[in-house]
């Protein structure tokens, strides 16, 4: 590439800068004139938006076929001024052409190339000629691609718009509607693809902003390592979020055995936890005598039974439906209470009826309950001035409501119909002290929460993506799916890296139930992170815990061979020091049981919290899902594999976490499924 061509992207790209910063001066003033909050908001939004896209900013050039010259970048720049657009956004359809246009397929494409950048300064240029026979078979990009790949890890993931392959951008512009499964393997890159789409569905759908996009990842660690992917692409509007966080002011406090996981997780508790909510209400068998105000009421079977009738049948949530029963209960007693009052008075004859005295009078009982609802009669009035009680609209709705409020009243009435807690009716199934929750327990509590109607009002999205859906039991399903009405979700995992009982073993036992058939499975092929020595040592593993199952075809080498060596129990920390010593640049992962982390943190003096922008990190292999690092050392494979249910799995996710070296610390013996990993000593 000449000086020249250098010469003249970095005066382009620079004039780039200069508008964004004039763009952001702009927003700033706004900002600063004050006014309407909402307007405000927008300018805040703006800056942020301008400030995201600090670092590379512009990264490609399209030279077309009818001389056109188009710029791709993360964001779009148009120059009212001179009616030019200076910049395309990566998500707008012309753009497309830089991630899929081939030698065999230019799509008007004449040459790409690839600008790339440190700061605002053009550090190097990679041009590709799209005018050959069409013949060859490449990765798109592919110098951009391997430099991204085979770079150091940060300990935070960055967005791949500069790099991304064909199959890739083809999930990320597919349709919203509807329920889209990205399922690949180890490197593929199903979570930058995932969160890419989310981006793009941003920009094209325009109701997506206000209904919003829900973002659900395994862990806190997981959702700090891709927290700066979308405001790098401009998006600074999507929540984030583990499960258990969605259920607000649980905290966990305990970890159940893998067998009470299960069967928390199973969809079965549904409708255990309807029953339970269910027989909360009660229908008595005789009929119950209530005093109200010195008078005696009855409420027999029949009519409590029609009141929880028309309760449920209202369609309400259990606390809500209780409202609807108390209403058909007070009605029912205060139109006895009525009839009864109404009868104390004169008939039309002027004959006294039963309850009043000989001259027709009110009894002092009839005067107290008429008081209760604010009718004030005097017992001593002669026949003509108060002959009949008649009770008008108002005042029985008056005498509901003086029903309603009394004390003795209500006891009954919440001794048939309970109001119901969450907390208190998972705990009497979970068997546990509301308040000492399991992550297994969350979705139980947001299920409860749902049939009762308690505590605030759930948050809906337009959109929501599931990251390691795979981990998900079908109760988190439910959870989520609460959040999603219309049911347009990207989800991303892969089955061969199932870690928990309760989680999944086809996406349709999970997604049946919800969607039916109408899903659709996108499936990622092409390892773009693991090398092919690491690929090839898993081989083993990966079809011992599950027949048939294939690793994803990895697109390079690095000549490092993984490696295992087997020490005795007492040294295992100090064998994991003396590794993590040998290794190499970059970041480190020390994937190892939970039993062992605490000591190994204490060794390798790192924090027991772990913090991935430290140059080491000590984890579990659960802990490590959707992350990567430079270099990993797994310490006692055999207690990951044998620790779980799914242990052949963890195992599995552990070693495919490295980009570059990986190494195993075997205790006493070595596993089967790694016997043709290459020995050396410590």
């Amino acid at each position: 590439m000449t000086s020249g061509e250098l010469e003249f992207e970095q005066n382009y790209v620079a004039s780039l800068y200069d508008y964004v910063d004039q763009l952001r001066a702009q927003a700033a003033d706004r900002l600063a004139a004050g006014g309407d909050p909402d307007v405000l908001s927008v300018w805040r939004a703006e800056i942020a938006r301008l400030d995201a896209v600090e670092q590379g900013l512009c990264f490609g050039r399209l030279d077309m076929a009818d001389d056109r010259r188009v710029y791709v970048g993360r964001i779009g720049l148009f120059r009212e001024a001179e009616d030019r657009e200076l910049l395309v956004d990566w998500r707008a359809p012309v753009a497309r052409a830089f991630y899929t246009a081939t030698s065999a397929d230019p799509q008007g494409v004449r040459r790409r190339r690839r600008i790339s950048t440190r700061g605002r300064a053009v550090t190097a240029l990679d041009d590709e000629l799209l005018d050959s026979d069409g013949t060859e078979e490449h990765l798109v990009g592919e110098a951009a691609l391997m430099a991204a790949v085979t770079a150091n890890r940060t300990g935070r993931m960055h967005e791949i718009v500069t790099t991304l392959q064909a199959e890739q951008d083809a999930i990320i512009r597919s349709d919203e509607r509807g329920a889209l499964v990205v399922q690949g393997g180890p490197g593929t890159g199903k979570t930058a693809v995932a969160l890419h789409r989310v981006a793009y569905l941003l920009y094209t759908h325009e109701h997506l902003r206000s209904r919003g996009v829900l973002v659900v990842g395994p862990s806190d660690i997981f959702l700090d390592y891709i927290g700066q992917v979308l405001p790098g692409l401009g998006e600074n509007r999507v929540v984030s979020s583990t499960v258990p966080e969605l259920c607000t002011g649980v905290s966990i406090t305990r970890e159940d055995p893998p067998e009470l996981v299960e069967r928390k997780g199973s969809a079965e508790m549904a409708a255990i936890l309807s029953t339970a909510v269910a027989e909360r209400v009660r229908v008595p068998e005789e009929s119950v005598e209530l005093d109200f105000e010195g008078q005696s009421l009855a409420l027999d079977p029949e009519a409590c039974e029609q009141a929880v009738g028309k309760a449920r049948a209202a369609g309400l949530p259990h606390n809500q439906a209780r409202l609807v029963f108390q209403q058909e209960v007070v009605g029912t007693l205060a139109d006895q209470l009525a009839a009864r009052m109404e009868a104390m008075a004169y008939d039309e004859s002027g004959n006294a009826l039963d309850g009043g005295d000989a001259e027709g009078r009110l009894g002092a009982a009839d005067v107290r309950a008429l008081e209760a609802v604010g009718i004030v009669a005097d017992p001593d009035a002669d026949a003509d001035e108060d002959a009949r009680v008649l009770l008008d609209d108002t005042d029985k709705s008056a005498l509901r409501a003086a029903l309603l409020a009394d004390t003795g009243v209500r006891s009954e009435l919440d001794a048939l119909w309970p109001e119901l807690t969450a907390e208190e009716l998972v705990g009497d199934l979970a068997d546990c002290v509301a308040g000492d929750w399991s992550a297994a327990d969350v979705p139980l509590l947001d299920e409860a929460a749902s049939l009762l109607g308690t505590g605030a009002a759930q948050d809906t999205y337009g959109h929501v993506v599931i990251d390691e859906a795979q981990e998900l039991s079908e109760m988190a399903w439910r959870m989520l799916m609460r959040r999603c009405p219309s049911r347009s979700m990207t989800i991303v995992g892969d089955l061969a890296q199932t870690g928990t009982p309760a989680g999944a073993r086809s996406w349709q036992q999970v997604l049946g139930a919800h969607v039916g058939e109408r899903w659709r499975l996108a499936e990622l092929t092409v390892n773009y992170r693991t090398p092919s020595e690491i690929v090839e040592a898993t081989t083993d593993l990966l079809a011992a815990a599950g027949p048939g199952w294939q690793p994803p075809r990895s697109v390079r080498s690095t000549g490092h061979r993984p490696w295992r060596a087997t020490v005795a129990d007492g040294t295992v920390a100090e064998a994991a020091e003396r590794a993590v010593a040998d290794r190499g640049d970059g970041k480190t992962a020390v994937l190892a049981p939970a039993g062992r982390l605490a000591e190994l943190a204490r060794r390798l003096d790192v924090p027991a919290r772990p913090e991935l922008t430290e140059e080491v990190v000590v984890l579990t292999p659960g802990q490590a899902k959707g992350l990567e690092f430079d270099e990993v050392v797994i310490v006692d494979p055999a207690a990951i594999a044998e620790g779980a249910t799914f242990g052949l799995n963890d195992l599995y996710v552990g070693m495919t976490r490295a980009t570059q070296r990986l190494g195993i610390v075997c205790v006493d013996e070595v596993p089967a499924a790694l016997a043709g990993v290459r020995e050396r000593d410590l």
